[in-house]
């Protein structure tokens, strides 16, 4: 076989300054990927009104999608026929796909809870059967934080079609009110213990202070040991009702059983 250095040499020219071209369009294309990016979070990031995590998705969709673009200009300096490639890439897509659905839809589910956004970092929430704090948002899987400082790792599939209870979707607080009876000697005693506990509680409403007083006399048969009700009132989040409720009755029975 016999080479012809004729032609060798411009090819061999042809395809050096194709190479140095592509590597100079995936140089600039990298460094533009990398600045649109940082522009759409600065972008997203000013307004104050847009998710952290969507503009983190949105900034990474921006830069691949820059990256995909160069991609294919740098395949077609080199002749290259992208359309049989979009094909092949297609079909083989398809064939991924079918084989993880289930990944696929939670993917899926993923965009559409970052675009639709029915809850936030930090929101208090009920999710097909969980509840705690939402911690971290991904393509993929959804995190919260139960009470008992638990990780909840729940895919998004299964967030996305299920009921969502977001206890701090409208901002406001729980009234909590408990009433029990006690002897009228013990009522001032008692009254001390239990706001000194509540008092201690972070999840209390520092604003509404809680207040314990007798609302009403219960039996007055006996003259030396009359019985009165104890009525204990404090204000909360919508979402600690039932814990501080709960707390407050354990607590008094410790009391009244000591």
């Amino acid at each position: 076989m016999t080479i012809n250095f004729d032609t060798l040499k411009p090819s061999l020219v042809l395809y050096g300054l194709n190479a140095l071209y592509a590597i100079l369009l995936l140089a600039i294309g990298w460094y533009l990927s990398g600045a649109l990016q940082r522009f759409v979070t600065r972008v997203l990031s000013v307004t104050h009104r847009v998710d952290p995590l969507v503009t983190l998705f949105v900034a990474s969709v921006t830069r691949y999608g820059v990256l995909a673009v160069v991609g294919i200009a740098v395949l077609q300096l080199f002749g290259i026929q992208t359309a049989s490639l979009v094909a092949v890439l297609g079909a083989t897509s398809l064939a991924i796909g079918l084989a993880l659905q289930g990944t696929l839809s939670n993917l899926a589910a993923g965009v559409m809870l970052l675009l639709f956004r029915p809850f936030h970092i930090g929101d208090d929430v009920e999710i097909a059967g969980k509840a705690g704090k939402v911690r971290s948002l991904s393509l993929f899987m959804t995190e919260l934080v139960a009470p008992d400082n638990t990780q909840i790792l729940l895919p998004n599939g299964q967030v996305w079609g299920a009921a969502i209870i977001n206890h701090s979707a409208y901002p406001g607080t729980g009234e909590v009110k408990v009433t029990f009876p006690v002897r009228a000697g013990a009522a001032n005693t008692l009254a001390d213990r239990i706001l000194k506990e509540l008092r201690e509680d972070s999840r209390i409403d520092d604003r509404a202070k809680p207040a314990v007083h007798v609302s009403k006399v219960i039996d007055v048969a006996n003259p030396t040991a009359p019985v009165v009700e104890l009525t204990v009132s404090a204000t909360v989040k919508p979402s600690d009702a039932d814990a501080i409720k709960q707390r407050v009755l354990d607590h008094a029975s410790a009391l009244l059983a000591a």
